[in-house]
């Protein structure tokens, strides 16, 4: 496989993530960050009653492999629920890792040169990590009362 690694469409969506900017009062907001490259995404949401993003906002300090997977991840997180994210977290993390099955999310399929570069993975997946855990938190916090 010579595709490159980095190619315009990683670039275009890097430099154009939408939600950019974080909540003002989320009800649910979580960071991760890889160990392996630095690479940290911050997601803020707020869920319905159903448990679907009704608002997302992010702080991205990554690659532009990370920017890039958030940037996708954002673009179609409105109207998701916790297990949407989750399940996309799971099945990226077994595609970039040989599996045969692509996500089920739109654009993923770009990062398909970044498989052989397991390093890259973790930047990759951290969005979809992030929105899960937060749209979780937020579901909860709702059905709390909160």
């Amino acid at each position: 496989m010579n595709a490159p690694l980095y190619n315009t469409e990683i670039l275009r969506l890097a430099a154009a993530i939408p939600f950019a900017n974080r909540l003002v009062a989320p009800m649910g907001s979580v960071e991760k960050r890889s160990p392996v490259c630095g690479s940290r995404v911050t997601v803020d949401v707020n869920v319905d009653a159903e448990g679907r993003v009704t608002e997302i906002g992010m702080q991205v300090r990554a690659c532009a492999l990370g920017q890039a997977s958030a940037s996708l991840m954002a673009a179609h997180a409105i109207g998701k629920q916790a297990t949407d994210f989750a399940a996309t977290h799971v099945a990226l993390a077994g595609w970039l890792a040989g599996a045969d099955a692509a996500p089920d999310w739109p654009g993923l399929d770009i990062f398909l040169p970044a498989r052989p570069h397991s390093a890259r993975h973790a930047s990759i997946r951290l969005a979809f990590e992030a929105a899960a855990e937060a749209a979780s938190l937020a579901a909860n916090r709702k059905g709390d009362g909160a």
